[in-house]
């Protein structure tokens, strides 16, 4: 299996600083958040959305050191771009749909949030369907 010396390095070392400062941070803005939501509740319905985007801009730099090693050994092995390329499609669309669930139940809208996690599985299931195809050739080919 190949591992990059730089992703070993940094899950060795930087996990514990990291997630202190992604958690102090959280915990910072969350307190700066109920102290304004008790005078202006809609800045800080935005203040709110706007540190869960700082916090997945600040993680970016990590999906891109995975999204990487993932490459890497999918090409080592000789896996199809196509296959990869849906991985990667597919981890995106779950990712945004949780995201924009997520913003939308701390709005007190479970019901948009549910539309939203629907749609990401519908994506998800036509974004899969090459690979279903694919299979299926497959298992064809061996039936005599």
């Amino acid at each position: 299996m190949i591992v990059s010396g730089s992703f070993l390095t940094c899950t060795k070392a930087g996990d514990l600083v990291e997630i202190v400062q992604v958690v102090g941070f959280a915990i910072i803005a969350a307190i700066f958040i109920i102290l304004i939501r008790q005078s202006r509740p809609e800045i800080a319905q935005l203040l709110s959305i706007t540190i869960g985007i700082i916090i997945i801009v600040y993680l970016l730099g990590y999906l891109k050191m995975v999204i990487d090693l993932i490459t890497d050994m999918a090409l080592e092995a000789k896996v199809s771009p196509l296959f990869l390329r849906t991985l990667f499609r597919v981890i995106g669309v779950a990712y945004l749909a949780e995201f924009g669930a997520q913003v939308c139940r701390d709005a007190g809208e479970g019901s948009i949030a549910g539309k939203i996690e629907f749609a990401g599985k519908i994506i998800i299931l036509i974004m899969a369907i090459p690979i279903l195809v694919s299979i299926m050739e497959g298992i064809v080919k061996f039936i005599p």
